[in-house]
């Protein structure tokens, strides 16, 4: 691990010196390149230099109790032995942490597909619930959301809808809702008080761009229609929805929720992107082993990985053994705490695997 930290510091150091070279600036594309790798390699090359900082603290200590007679300095001395030891416990874990392998779309990003599954009306109804939690979150932490399609239902909710998130991180921290959601509460229909079990599907893509997709539009089917739903004026005058097929993978994707149809197209050739660029990686993923996939990192959208169950105000989080007696305020976007479980359980699973 230190040859690696070593070798990073003399990299480092390297770029350093790489970003202040007027030659490198008059370059935009290779200093911006640079710079990138430079804030990369900060948070490595603070917490190494911290290190060795503490472990000079540790070998000064370490001296002077062997040569210190009087009993106050030698006292000193062995509190800062074991505050040096217990910083270092704690640091060597952090550069294990920072020297993982990164996930390329961690910085994206994310598109978000929420579809009512078993339980119908109720189904479509706590889909919107979802939709409505994950957009309470981006606004917490000041992402930007944009609806991109949306099926509603006669009951105010969503067969399926598709939104995209715009923020620093936002695939780092969302990529582990991918999965299957359950839900257990008594029904606005029903009239008996009896609790049905329903479920929605979500699905988190890393947005795509257009290097990350080479994207044939002589592969692409592209249909005009009318708009169909609730209100709007353009509803039914006008041939602004658009539906776009990808024929090679059989993908299809529809959006009207925009009176323009130019505006359609773009959002749903931006939801294709993101599938295929999915599609991708998930075959990347089947190509990893079994015993050093991460159970929580992939998102097996087949796997149940949440519980929402309304009498007793609970959350469970199936992956990671979680549970949380607070539904009001996970439903409103307090997620951070499942969240957090989730990251430092795939973290420990990859340092173990590492």
């Amino acid at each position: 691990m230190f040859d690696r930290l070593n070798e990073l510091e003399t990299k480092y150091a390297n770029l350093s010196e790489a970003v202040s070279d007027p030659a490198v600036i008059a370059d935009t594309n290779k200093w911006r390149t640079y710079m990138k790798e430079h804030s990369e390699l900060s948070p490595i090359i603070e917490a190494y230099r911290e290190y060795k900082r503490l472990q000079t603290s540790l070998e000064e200590a370490k001296t002077l109790l062997a040569e210190e007679s009087d009993s106050e300095l030698r006292q000193l001395a062995k509190d800062e032995i074991k505050e040096s030891q217990e910083a270092l416990e704690h640091i060597t874990q952090e550069l294990k942490l920072l020297l993982l392998p990164k996930d390329p779309n961690d910085e994206k990003n994310v598109i978000i597909e929420i579809r009512g599954g078993a339980g119908g009306d109720e189904a479509a109804l706590f889909a919107n619930s979802l939709f409505r939690m994950y957009a309470h979150y981006a606004e917490g932490r000041r992402w930007k959301t944009e609806i991109m399609s949306a099926n509603g239902s006669e009951l105010g909710g969503f067969k399926e809808v598709a939104f995209l998130i715009q923020g620093k991180g936002a695939f780092s921290r969302l990529k582990y809702e991918s999965g299957v959601h359950r839900v257990q509460r008594i029904p606005v229909t029903e009239s008996g008080g009896r609790i049905h079990t329903s479920t929605v599907t979500v699905a988190v893509l890393p947005e795509a761009e257009d290097v990350d997709v080479n994207l044939d539009m002589n592969d692409v089917r592209v249909d005009v229609y009318r708009s169909s739903g609730n209100g709007g004026q353009s509803v039914n005058t006008t041939d602004s929805a658009v539906r776009v097929t990808h024929v090679p993978s059989g993908i299809v994707v529809a959006c009207q929720d925009e009176k323009s149809q130019i505006k359609n197209k773009d959002k749903a050739l931006k939801i294709l992107r993101a599938r295929l660029y999915d599609l991708e990686l998930e075959k990347q993923h089947s190509q990893v082993s079994a015993e050093r996939r991460s159970q929580i990192g992939t998102g097996d959208r087949s796997e149940r990985i949440r519980t929402y169950n309304y009498p007793q105000s609970r959350v469970t989080d199936h992956r990671v053994g979680l549970t949380l007696h607070k539904l009001d305020a996970v439903l409103d976007g307090d997620l951070d705490e499942i969240l957090d479980t989730c990251i430092t359980q795939d973290q420990a699973q990859k340092l173990q695997g590492a």
